[in-house]
């Protein structure tokens, strides 16, 4: 009987025939804890909440482990499949997904990454929710839908007596897929459906419409029913056990939550028509519903529902402008790793001039996202308490939420060319991560409507551009450069307030003298420096219009220097 030849007889390196030796590849990114490998997240977890290292340092051990980047290969290669009906025929709209889909939602929710903020009664537990965040963001990009929309969901369930259950199980840290009645799950999921296909982002446009059905007692308090008819163009992940709506009653638009299992045990009438076929995103289910005699829960008051929802919108907006640090800094992360372990021209990529330039100027760009968005989490930790930090978030959530999402695309390009063609492979994670790049940026509002939300908020309430400024008068003085940026930033805000036009601008000067502020706070001396010398309005010609175009007020030594703090430490 023949015997199959061993397939080390035709690999081993020995064989005078091989031509297939391995020797200079780049080692994976794997095998670290990027938590207590990142600096910068470090310092700001012992500078603020000092109480959650312990477990920042357990969820960047799952992050940087290769097994569970591994499970994120395989949610995005086996994405969700719709099933509409059973095999006799009965429609079950049920969705199914790969394990490690569920693995990786396990972790998620046994790290406490969609509710650490309110389940933990220690100061400045949004901050500490944000690292986590931050961190999961560098593990799968699909499962942070789900994790941030549960963590803006308590918003609304605290808004509503009837739905107190339903921010009892958002704090469960046991994920469980079922359609079980809420009553007997460990915890939830909680989607959205919002957007409907003649209005976008226009939510006053909503179509779908509502009409009172009954008052019942639901899980201890009275609970207003609906009947929603109607379509949603996007709703995120369908397999919810739960979601917020919008639908119109008498002409208001109201806000809904509707379960998916009703109390009864029977399933409601919520109708999957299919799942969108993505460029990314590729592991988490988006879909388009359909309402016919669907039963909702009011919350709020009817007519009320767009100010019942942008009451959620805070914390989804300081998830995304999170979301997208997390997601330059894993891009780094990948950059850092290939270009110093594979060899080019007789030395480490990294060590050639040119790629220094390239990836210190990236770095700077992603600790400045960073430390930005970790001070929003900050002042929206002490909103309830400080006149300041309220008006603050007001504009910095949205101005932090449109500059992160909309620069995270330049990293990942940038970061897989560092990459060369490796980076284009679907083997590589830096693929999924440049496919990832742009979608926080049209989620939960473009760009243009983050703009228009800081030039509203400012025209609404003058207090707002005061408290903006507040925020740093305390480092007046320190840098002409950044005295300059401020007074730059001053001109635009006046201009902006009276001309439309100018909301862009204005609002990326507003992100840019914030991002100066936090660095000259909290960040190295040749970081702040460069970060000054190139991004600050009187360094016109400084920067060209590419990462890698540090002028020559930057050394090659102190690119070296920013290189080696942005290194993910083993």
């Amino acid at each position: 009987m023949n015997q199959p030849l061993s397939p080390c007889i035709l690999t081993a390196p020995e064989d005078r025939y091989s031509t297939h030796q391995v020797l200079n590849q780049a080692l994976p990114a794997s095998g670290f804890n990027v938590f207590t490998g990142d600096q910068v997240l470090r310092d700001a977890i012992n500078r603020e909440t000092p109480w959650a290292a312990s477990r920042c340092q357990a969820l960047g051990a799952v992050a940087g482990d290769e097994n569970v980047q591994e499970l994120a290969r395989l949610a995005n290669r086996h994405i969700p499949e719709l099933r509409t009906h059973d095999r006799f025929g009965n429609r079950i709209d049920w969705l199914e997904f790969h394990p490690s889909w569920h693995e990786l939602m396990g972790l998620a929710w046994q790290h406490e990454v969609p509710n650490l903020s309110w389940r933990s009664q220690e100061k400045n537990s949004h901050f500490a929710r944000a690292v986590l965040s931050y961190l999961w963001n560098q593990v799968e990009h699909g499962t942070g839908c789900p994790t941030g929309m549960a963590y803006a969901a308590y918003a609304g369930f605290e808004a509503e007596p009837a739905l107190a259950i339903w921010a009892d199980k958002l704090k469960g840290t046991r994920y469980e897929y079922s359609r079980r009645e809420v009553g007997d799950k460990p915890s939830v999921v909680i989607g959205y459906a919002m957007t409907e296909k003649q209005g976008g982002s226009d939510l006053r446009e909503t179509q779908t419409t509502a009409r009172f059905s009954h008052s019942a007692d639901y899980h201890g308090a009275t609970a207003q029913w609906y009947e929603l008819t109607g379509h949603k163009w996007f709703c995120s992940v369908p397999q919810s056990d739960g979601f917020f709506t919008l639908a119109k009653v008498n002409g208001g638009v109201t806000c809904f939550f509707l379960p998916r299992t009703l109390p009864d045990g029977r399933y409601n009438r919520f109708f999957v028509q299919r799942l969108k076929d993505k460029a990314g995103n590729r592991s988490n289910a988006s879909s388009e519903v359909e309402y016919a005699g669907t039963l909702a829960i009011r919350v709020g008051e009817e007519g009320r529902g767009i100010r019942e929802i942008l009451s959620h919108s805070h914390l989804t907006r300081l998830d995304f402008a999170i979301g997208s640090a997390g997601l330059m800094r894993q891009a780094l992360t990948l950059a850092l790793r290939h270009t110093t372990s594979r060899k080019a021209f007789g030395t480490s990529i990294a060590g050639r001039p040119m790629m220094s330039n390239v990836l210190a100027d990236m770095a700077v760009e992603v600790e400045a996202a960073t430390l930005m968005s970790l001070r929003v989490a900050k002042a929206t930790d002490l909103m309830q308490s400080s006149e300041h930090e309220r008006l603050l978030a007001r504009v910095a959530t949205p101005a932090a939420k449109y500059f992160n999402c909309s620069r995270a695309p330049s990293i990942a390009n940038e970061a897989l060319q560092c990459h060369g063609g490796n980076g284009f492979i679907e083997e590589n994670p830096m693929a999924r991560v440049y496919r990832e790049a742009p979608l926080n940026s049209v989620w939960e509002g473009t760009a243009n409507m983050m703009c228009m939300d800081v030039r509203r908020a400012m025209i609404r309430d003058p207090r707002t551009v005061e408290a903006v400024f507040d925020e740093l008068k305390p480092l007046a003085g320190q840098d002409k450069r950044f005295d300059a940026l401020v007074q730059h930033t001053e001109r635009l805000v006046r201009a902006a307030v009276e001309d439309e036009f100018l909301a862009r601008p204005m609002t990326e000067a507003v992100a840019r003298v914030l991002q100066a502020a936090e660095l000259l706070r909290y960040s190295s001396q040749e970081v702040a420096d460069v970060f000054l010398s190139t991004r600050s309005s009187g360094a016109l010609g400084a920067w060209g219009a590419h990462y890698g175009t540090l002028g020559m007020a930057t050394s090659s030594s102190v690119a070296q220097k920013i290189m080696r703090r942005a290194m993910v430490t083993d």
